[in-house]
């Protein structure tokens, strides 16, 4: 208790905040906390921002039992495990075991004691998954001798700038996943021989040396277009060098693409560092898997006639001597 001297001389008590040992209000973690925790789920809606509509003890998940399972008002699930000590990996594996056996969309993880490395860990979850994750800390508090009181706070919970990141990040990982399906069924194919020793990777586009340094036949894919093109990139600093060699090989450009049968699109790329010569194809990675043969059809027959029609002329060059 704490006497504080006001500027009016008057004198008000004010009691002070303690903490009280949890095990002294909740004996037992399951008996004692789970089950007033159930019967006061609303005491949760404060830190989550969640409306329960119902909730149910220990329900079992094979091996395990969670502690608690909810649903909002909407009916998504909500698995809640509680932990009256310090956080660790065993309750984290616990929490994710058992978001996935019971299909939740939403996993609260209670502790008294969150360490670091979990609430790193949280915070990771809820930037690289399509669920909800919060980590709560529980304490038990009371002023004099008043009854001890519940005390949650949030320590980490999903915001709409993090379900942004996390869907972000999903598009970029189904995107990659994507591209390297595309670039291993085309590389697999027996008309794509020139490129059948590339080993497919996650990026745009593929592509081996024409046989002079920084000229490179490249198969280039996006989600609903593809290439094939010769790509002039002699390296840092080459800008002049680079646009000397596609001026030369633009002065052949009524060779080229009479031996190659149609018009080519000629990019001098101002605006970057390379240059590049190529033919486009409609269809892309984003395109239904059963359509992805008949778009390499072409974009694999475009690539051969491209290095038949380049090659006497790369001879030729006087640029790259």
């Amino acid at each position: 208790m704490t006497l504080v001297s006001l500027e009016n001389n008057s004198v008000a008590n004010i009691g002070r905040l303690k903490r009280v040992p949890l095990r002294e209000v909740w004996a037992h973690e399951a008996y004692d906390f789970t089950t007033w925790l159930q019967k006061n789920i609303d005491i949760l809606t404060l830190e989550t921002g969640i409306e329960f509509d119902s909730v149910d003890r220990e329900q079992s998940t094979g091996a395990f039992n969670v502690d608690l399972v909810a649903e909002d008002a909407a009916g998504a699930k909500i698995i809640i495990e509680n932990q009256l000590g310090k956080s660790d990996h065993d309750h984290l594996g616990k929490v994710l075991t058992y978001l996935a056996a019971t299909n939740a969309s939403t996993a609260i993880w209670i502790v008294a004691d969150p360490r670091a490395e979990h609430v790193a860990a949280v915070s990771w979850l809820n930037d690289s998954s399509s669920g909800d994750f919060y980590l709560l800390k529980v304490e038990a508090v009371q002023i004099g001798d008043s009854q001890p009181a519940p005390l949650i706070t949030r320590i980490v919970g999903p915001s709409v700038e993090t379900k942004a990141v996390s869907q972000q990040n999903r598009e970029f990982s189904q995107r990659y996943d994507l591209r390297s399906q595309w670039w291993a069924n085309l590389v697999a194919r027996p008309d794509a021989d020139l490129h059948r020793h590339i080993t497919p990777g996650k990026y745009s586009w593929i592509g081996l040396s024409s046989g002079i340094r920084g000229l490179n036949f490249n198969y280039a894919v996006r989600q609903r277009d593809c290439q094939a093109e010769l790509y002039i990139d002699r390296g840092q600093g080459s800008d002049d060098e680079n646009l000397a060699i596609f001026r030369e090989l633009e002065s052949y450009r009524e060779t080229i693409e009479t031996s190659f049968g149609e018009a080519l699109s000629w990019e001098a790329l101002d605006s970057a560092r390379a240059c590049r010569i190529c033919i486009k194809v409609d269809g892309g990675y984003r395109n239904d898997v059963e359509e992805w043969d008949e778009i390499q059809d072409i974009v694999v027959a475009k690539m051969n006639r491209l290095v038949d029609a380049m090659r006497p002329v790369l001879e030729k060059l006087q640029t790259v001597r």
